[in-house]
């Protein structure tokens, strides 16, 4: 980490993981500013939340937000917006996010799911969640993105976290890992203040045990993605550039754009 981090935008605030993470990053002393598309919905929030209204799939309405933030935590996601809105809610967000903070730098940390590169899937939101992944990874910024399992599948005492990378766990169901909301949110706000965590992808599952504490040692042994590459580590070639509709491509030149002029070419 180059400098300390103060104010954390958490994207997604007001859902199921976004409300604990909101929580947790307080509980870590951090400044919070929550995204919201309307007010009246963040009535879980802690009230030392700063809300900030605006929509992720109007870029427009997202300059504020930025303004000011150290890091980014993004835990939104299109479930119940219609059957279009993978691209426009899962992709789109985090584009027009990237886009409004330019060349500014933050801390990224990217919520996507287990399952992600599985191509197969009947679940839509699986491509466009790797294609956030991937024009993060192209952004040149720091970054965790965290792929956890089905939440709070786990049993009481299945506490134990599990971090594995490859993303070879393609059932559609809780055998492809299972793990609390409350973990996903801490490990999602402890990778933000972790050098051991920067540029890494993991799948995040849990095991019977007590509740892991260490999340140093957790993010210590992966291995980081590879530099100027746009999967992560183990990923399988799934998924060429090439193919990819004309929207998604120039997106990825868009933002590789925006990088130092020192970046190499994205393959």
């Amino acid at each position: 980490m180059n400098q300390p981090i103060s104010t954390v935008l958490v994207v997604g605030a007001t859902g199921s993981i976004g409300h604990r993470v909101v929580s947790e990053a307080l509980a870590e002393g951090y400044a919070v500013r929550a995204l919201v598309r309307d007010t009246s919905r963040a009535g879980k929030l802690p009230k030392e939340a700063e809300l900030i209204v605006g929509d992720l799939t109007r870029p427009e309405t997202l300059t504020r937000a930025v303004q000011g933030v150290d890091a980014i935590i993004f835990t939104h996601g299109s479930d119940g917006e219609g059957k279009n809105a993978a691209g426009r809610v899962d992709y789109g967000g985090v584009r027009n996010i990237l886009g409004a903070l330019g060349k500014r730098k933050a801390r990224i940390a990217l919520m996507t799911l287990a399952g992600v590169t599985n191509c197969a899937s009947s679940y839509t939101a699986c491509d466009w969640k790797r294609r956030a992944e991937r024009l993060l990874r192209a952004s040149g910024l720091d970054y965790t993105v965290v792929r956890p399992g089905w939440f709070d599948c786990n049993s009481p005492n299945q506490l134990s976290l599990i971090a594995r990378q490859g993303d070879t766990r393609h059932s559609g169901g809780p055998s492809d890992g299972a793990v609390s909301r409350r973990q996903v949110a801490q490990v999602l706000v402890r990778s933000l203040s972790s050098a051991a965590a920067s540029r890494k992808t993991f799948e995040l599952d849990s095991q019977h045990g007590p509740a892991t504490t260490d999340f140093d040692a957790l993010f210590a042994a992966l291995e980081p993605d590879a530099p100027d590459r746009l999967d992560a580590v183990r990923d399988g070639a799934n998924m060429p550039v090439e193919r990819e509709p004309d929207q998604v491509r120039e997106d990825l030149m868009r933002i590789t754009g925006q990088r130092s002029t020192q970046s190499k070419p994205l393959p």
